[in-house]
């Protein structure tokens, strides 16, 4: 009996052509890169007033938002029946889903689209205040320059060297200059103050912000407190006296930049339970805490010897809405995720000068409290083309 040959071997190139692709787990979402928005509002007005039939209901819809007031939590939003329909044409527009970016050229036109067709978005079955900002991500590495400070002291607390460091940097330094010259006592406007400070936070790099506004300083070390507190330049910039924190609320919602940045705050420092969960990672909170500064809303530290932090207002005279602002000078003065995102920056800060200064420029990777599913993920094989290639290689033999 004659027996059948025995099957050709697969060659060792063909085998691994069949082998599966490593896909990387989660490939599907990937992380959204900074700076770049999927879906700008501006960008999705665009296409709307390219639509005759869009383009009317917005500016309807316009039209209804200037006149309708925002109503406080506990009120209820009362809407013409005719800006109700006009809101109804909008939902199928990629206006509903825009975002709007901190440090893009045309934020305050962005975020009056947002704002505009919001009340499309609260007729619906939707969140009544998400933050119209794209929720990024950032992994760039801090890069620092210590070997300049050596010309101060050796027991120089941490906020003098990164005042140092800022003062280093060519844009950190104009920047600084330009709100301290806004809000110096004898020249202090305000508004022009409280502008300089936003366009200070928002075009500075991140590493020299925070470390200005964050620096850790010893318990007993009362000029150092007073130098963080002093940042802000809280003189000028803090309202004279102590308003309502209702009305500085009303005050903050009634200006689109003001009311955005604090329902970034509100979505990214809120604990979710009892437990104090928080809602995102730290690092989105810190950032959510910042951008309120230079806004009506703008916190600052309580005193020169801890790192608790609070709005500048009171809640007397507040009546039968005595609790609810209670809860909002709380969401500062009592907000563990915040708290905790301070205090593990102020360490990381900490670390940075840990470091030896014979190696004067170094780089460094933050890793605090990472949300796992943003994490990058180690490379597995699909489950599609493991199952196919155990066929082909079944059929083979």
């Amino acid at each position: 009996m004659v027996r059948p040959p025995n099957p050709r071997p697969l060659a060792p190139l063909f085998l691994l052509l069949l082998l599966p692709l490593p896909l990387p787990l989660g490939a599907a979402d990937p992380l959204p890169i900074e700076g770049r928005l999927v879906n700008s509002c501006i960008q999705a007005r665009r296409k709307c007033q390219a639509d005759p039939v869009c383009s009317a209901a917005y500016h309807h819809l316009n039209s209804c938002t200037s006149s309708i007031s925002t109503p406080s939590p506990t009120q209820e939003l009362l809407v013409p029946e005719d800006c109700r329909e006009a809101a109804k044409h909008l939902r199928n527009s990629s206006l509903m889903s825009c975002t709007c970016h901190r440090r893009m050229k045309n934020q305050v036109a962005c975020l009056d689209i947002y704002w505009t067709v919001h009340l499309a978005r609260s007729l619906g079955d939707y969140e009544l205040d998400v933050s119209p900002y794209e929720d990024t991500v950032t992994r760039k590495p801090w890069k620092m320059n210590l070997s300049k400070l050596n010309m101060l002291k050796p027991d120089s607390d941490l906020c003098l060297k990164f005042a140092m460091l800022c003062t280093l940097n060519d844009k950190c330094d104009r920047l600084r200059k330009a709100y301290g010259e806004a809000c110096s006592g004898s020249r202090c406007q305000r508004h022009t103050c409280l502008h300089q400070l936003r366009a200070f936070f928002e075009k500075a790099s991140e590493p020299h912000a925070q470390g200005l506004l964050l620096c850790p300083c010893a318990p007993a070390d009362q000029g150092c407190g007073q130098r963080r507190r002093n940042t802000i330049a809280p003189s000028c910039a803090l309202p004279s006296g102590a308003p309502n924190c209702l009305e500085l609320q009303s005050l903050c919602v009634a200006d689109p930049l003001c009311r955005s940045r604090l329902v970034d705050f509100q979505t990214h420092c809120h604990p979710l339970d009892i437990l104090g969960t928080c809602a995102t990672e730290q690092s989105r909170c810190l950032r959510a805490y910042m951008g309120l500064i230079g806004t009506a809303m703008t916190p600052n530290f309580v005193s020169n010897v801890n790192i608790s932090v609070a709005l500048s207002c009171t809640c007397r005279g507040s009546g039968n809405r005595q609790e609810e602002c209670e809860q909002l000078e709380e969401s500062f003065s009592h907000n563990s995720c915040l708290m905790e995102a301070i205090a593990a920056k102020m360490r990381f800060h900490s670390q940075l000068f840990s470091q030896d200064w014979a190696d004067s420029t170094f780089s460094v990777m933050e890793r605090q409290n990472k949300n796992p599913a943003l994490m990058p993920q180690p490379w597995v094989p699909s489950l599609f083309s493991c199952t196919l290639t155990l066929i082909l290689l079944l059929s083979l033999w």
